[in-house]
């Protein structure tokens, strides 16, 4: 297959977290393939037709970051919605180039949307689809470690807002073996700078813990989806607070941005249409 055009913008980023040899990160986010073929009904392919004007680059930047990565030997990693709504073809889509990059994977909340805006997303919702979806990629995507030259690498599905008694348990089992670790989730938590810029053009900030006393704007909608639970506030804490959680690698706003989530935990946010390339030391 040709080599695509170059389009996507590339962003190099440098994580000192004492690895025990330097290795390199290509992070992709929010690729939202809207592929849909024969094998779905009218309604499948008319959201496809509708959906497919937002993402139009979403094939080339697929095929430009598999290429990027083979360059520079790079570990592939995406932080979810590499897919916009489940279908064949799809799940097809994602599963090849899960398979050709050995892609290591955090669910967004777009993988599990049968058909995008049509009910509130909670687990019952998630459920109807996690199995099917599931089988398009090689990691557990709702919690799952890598560990690389000393490194941790925990990818956790906190994509519809919320972090589960189970991903904290495993997550706290992780970093017993003592390792530092760098997360990867699709919705980064909040910090007052990612907020006021989100916040600026949104009818809410699409963040993990978000204060409630700062959403006091949003739509009902918004504030029941984004309202932190106890479980979502401890496991917030304890990300916060563990000396060995490094940094964060995350997506799901569309843009790029370099934070802080406390003074001493960074925050990485790649956008749609970005290449970024992490050198872990």
């Amino acid at each position: 297959m040709a080599e695509p055009e170059r389009r996507m913008n590339r962003i190099t980023t440098e994580i000192n977290v004492g690895a025990t040899e330097p290795f390199k990160l290509l992070h992709i986010s929010d690729t939202h393939l809207t592929l849909a073929d024969e094998r779905e009904i009218q309604r499948k392919l008319d959201l496809a037709e509708k959906r497919k004007p937002h993402f139009k680059t979403a094939e080339s930047d697929l095929l430009e970051a598999e290429n990027i990565a083979k360059e520079t030997g790079a570990i592939m990693v995406h932080t979810g919605d590499i897919i916009d709504f489940v279908s064949y073809a799809n799940l097809e889509r994602a599963k090849e180039f899960v398979d050709n990059t050995d892609c290591f994977f955090a669910a967004g909340n777009h993988e599990f949307s049968l058909f995008v805006g049509e009910a509130f997303e909670d687990a019952e919702y998630r459920n109807q689809s996690l199995e099917r979806v599931q089988e398009a990629f090689r990691n557990d995507i709702r919690f799952s470690s890598k560990k690389v030259n000393g490194v941790n690498l925990i990818a956790i599905d906190n994509s519809y807002y919320r972090f589960e008694p189970f991903q904290l348990q495993a997550l706290k089992a992780e970093v017993s073996f003592n390792m530092p670790v760098i997360l990867l989730l699709h919705t980064p938590l909040y910090e007052p700078d990612l907020y006021k810029k989100k916040i600026a053009n949104a009818d809410s900030a699409f963040l993990v813990s978000t204060p409630t006393e700062l959403m006091s704007a949003y739509t009902e909608y918004r504030f029941k989806q984004q309202l932190a639970d106890e479980m979502t506030l401890e496991a917030t804490e304890y990300i916060k607070n563990e000396l060995l959680i490094k940094a964060i690698i995350s997506g799901h706003l569309h843009f790029d941005y370099e934070g802080k989530v406390t003074d001493r935990l960074p925050q990485y946010v790649t956008g749609k249409n970005t290449a970024r390339e992490i050198i872990v030391t």
